[in-house]
This record gives C-alpha cells, sequence and structure tokens, in this order.
C-alpha cells in the first residue's frame, strides 16, 4: 500500500514540475530513519488547506475527505527527501480567544519518516504557503530524555467531537493552554500538549470521560511554523 502511494505520489511530483523545476539537494535522507525500520514515523505534521472560520458543527466542509490535499503534501514532502507514511483524517477543534467560541476544521495528520528538524520546518513552511495557512503544526519525535523534548503527544480513546468541544468550551484554563486538539473518525482525541501541562491534560481528559493512555505518550520537540 505504502510503495503503491510513493509511485503515485513521486510522479505527481515529477508532473507537477516540483523536481524539475528544482529542488534543494538532499540532506537529511537514511540518517534521519528511525533505526531498523525506515516506514516507522519519526514526525507528524498537522495540517488543512482550509482558510474559512467554521463555527457551525454541521457544515459541510468539514465532511470532506481532502484526499487531493493528501496527496499534494505527500508530494512536497517527497521533494524535501521526506517519507511520507500515511495520514489521518481528524476533524480539529479549536477555541478562538479573539471570537470567544470554538472553531472547526477539517484536517489531516501526517506522518512522516526519514525526516531531521530542519527537513520537516521546511516541509511544514512548503504548505503553509502554498495552501496560505496562518500556521502548521509539527511534532518531532524524540526520545524522553532528549533537551529538545518540550512537548508530547496523547491519543485518547472513545472520545467524539462534541464531547471534546463542549469540554473545551466549558473548561477556561484548558482552552487556553491547550488551545485545541483533533478527533479522528473512530473517536480518538490526539492532544499536542506542552510538557508543563501534563497534569493539566490528565485533568481535563478526565472531566471529559476518557481514560489516559500512558502508553500512547509519545514526546518530542513542537512547532507551529509561520505562528
Amino acid at each position: 500500500m505504502i510503495a503503491a502511494r510513493m509511485v503515485a505520489v513521486v510522479a505527481s511530483v515529477f508532473v507537477g514540475a516540483g523536481l524539475l523545476g528544482g529542488v534543494r539537494p538532499a540532506a537529511a535522507g537514511p540518517t534521519a530513519c528511525a533505526a531498523g525500520n525506515p516506514l516507522q514515523p519519526t514526525a507528524e505534521l498537522f495540517a488543512t488547506d482550509n482558510t474559512a472560520t467554521i463555527t457551525d458543527p454541521e457544515d459541510q466542509r468539514l465532511r470532506g475527505r481532502l484526499e487531493g490535499f493528501e496527496l499534494a503534501v505527500d508530494g512536497i514532502a517527497v521533494q524535501h527527501i521526506g517519507l511520507p507514511v500515511g495520514s489521518t483524517l481528524v476533524s480539529g477543534v479549536f477555541w478562538s480567544d479573539e471570537r470567544k467560541q470554538a472553531t472547526y476544521e477539517r484536517s489531516r495528520e501526517f506522518h512522516l519518516a526519514c525526516v531531521d528538524a530542519a527537513d520537516l520546518h521546511r516541509i511544514a513552511d512548503r504548505v503553509r504557503a502554498r495552501f496560505q495557512q496562518e500556521s502548521v503544526l509539527t511534532f518531532q519525535r524524540l526520545a524522553p530524555s532528549s533537551p529538545g523534548v518540550d512537548a508530547f503527544t496523547v491519543t485518547i480513546a472513545g472520545v467524539d467531537v462534541r464531547r471534546f468541544r463542549d469540554g473545551l468550551v466549558a473548561d477556561p484554563v484548558a482552552r487556553e493552554r491547550l488551545v485545541g486538539g483533533s478527533v479522528t473518525e473512530a473517536n480518538t482525541l490526539i492532544l499536542v500538549v506542552d510538557v508543563a501541562d501534563l497534569e493539566l491534560a490528565q485533568r481535563f481528559v478526565a472531566g471529559l470521560g476518557g481514560v489516559w493512555d500512558a502508553a500512547s505518550v509519545q514526546y518530542g520537540d513542537r512547532e507551529f511554523v509561520g505562528g
């Protein structure tokens, strides 16, 4: 499945003149791959092609599959010597302090292998510019003891979009510190959290009726590219 997708992505890059138009030489390559498994993700990138502010959870734009967007982002990753190894369609919920309400966003969590920090930043910046986004969230996986760790991701099963939205709106501290999160089609909540907010995140998840999954916690470096 991944091999077939890579063929399609590489073909789209050449046809779209991405590589033919001149892309920087390889920098990270195999040295940035996970030891023993080049298909293991080393980073995540959360992005969308939406530029509108959506406040209605029934808005039909929140039902899109973003398949063309997925292929385009995979192509950008390949151009920058990244290896796209799949993505997850998610529904994002974010608190807008300016509007004092929750906003919604259909997006994808892209899983990337064989990218270092510099490549990940470049990929995100290209995605941001191409799809006119204010910022793109990236997360580079690191060992828990790494000095570069400033955040962690955690997944919580059994939390749907409405429950997450209502919990976020009702909790002033959580909405200020966590800002938002993403929910998969299988109702799994994905949070990217500052390490200083571990206890806050655990309390928030408990308030949702969710069960904290310590085994799902992954430490790393979080960056809002362009933000």
